[in-house]
Order: C-alpha cells, then sequence, then structure tokens
C-alpha cells in the first residue's frame, strides 16, 4: 500500500489548527523558496514563525535558531526545506521535541519511509506540498498561476 497525503479538507483543518510554524531550511537568500515562503507566512498569516538555520542568524528582520530544539516554543507544525536525504535526520530533530503535530515537507520533497516512521511516531504528515500554496490555496489568496497578484485574469479586456 502506497502512503499518501491527507485529504484536501484534513489539510485544510491542520492549517487552521496551527498557531506556531518552524521553517527548517529558512534561507536569508530571497531567490529561496524557503525565503518566499518565509515571507508570506509572515505578511498573510496569524501564525507565529520560527527560523530554523544553523548557518543563519537573521532572516527577514527575526532570530534564526540553529536548531529545533533551540525555539523558545515548540510549533505545531514543522515545515521542512531540506534536501530529500535529510529528511530522515529532521524527523529524528521533530521527535526529539515533544509536541510538534504536523511534519510537513516542501515540493520535490517525499519519503515514504519517513512518512510512515513520522505517522507511527504519531504525527501528522504532508509532503511534497507547499504550505505557502495551500494555506493561499484555502483562504482565497491563490489563482491560476499560483499568486495573488491582481494583474492575471482569464477576462478579456473592454475596449
Amino acid at each position: 500500500m502506497n502512503w499518501t497525503n491527507p485529504s484536501a479538507a484534513r489539510r485544510q483543518q491542520i492549517l487552521a489548527a496551527g498557531r506556531t510554524v518552524a521553517v527548517v531550511g529558512a534561507s536569508p537568500n530571497p531567490a529561496r523558496a524557503s525565503n518566499f515562503v518565509a515571507t508570506y507566512l509572515l505578511a498573510s498569516t496569524d501564525y507565529d514563525v520560527y527560523f530554523v538555520n544553523p548557518n543563519a542568524t537573521d532572516i527577514l528582520g527575526r532570530r534564526v535558531y540553529g536548531s529545533l530544539a533551540e525555539l523558545p516554543v515548540t510549533p505545531d507544525l514543522v515545515d521542512v526545506f531540506r534536501r530529500r536525504e535529510d529528511l530522515e535526520g529532521v524527523l529524528d530533530d521533530v521527535l526529539a521535541v515533544a509536541g510538534v503535530r504536523t511534519f510537513w515537507t516542501q515540493f520535490g520533497l517525499f519519503d515514504e519511509a519517513v512518512a510512515r516512521r513520522a505517522e507511527a511516531a504519531g504525527l501528522e504528515v504532508v509532503m511534497d506540498r507547499c504550505l505557502k500554496v495551500e494555506h493561499a490555496r484555502f483562504h482565497g489568496g491563490l489563482h491560476i498561476a499560483g499568486f495573488d497578484t491582481g494583474v492575471i485574469s482569464s477576462r478579456r479586456q473592454s475596449g
């Protein structure tokens, strides 16, 4: 039996229930997807957002923590921006922090064995899904291109 993500309705419930998000692998580089997602989370959600990256000290004007264990709170959801081969180690770190509810991996990150291990430990798991895209999708901020630019429209210009 192949592992599958929770349904869209369940993902929406997960996002609605969360209050704190830790972004593991957050980057200070604005060209990186993690920075774009972090910017969105800070500007467009009510989540308390924490950044984890042992190689950075400041991202978007916020303190960066070297590990999940250093966070001043236990995040409800851990959003992972790391290489696929790092997922097992990130899961180890998540499991060492009691109270995390959801292990979430970004686009391109899917590992069935890691998903099964996380679920066996009691975590909800979402893989290969963008937290920003999912949040925007459920909150009316997602258009066909994936961005709410207010520019792209399917309507013909009159004139």
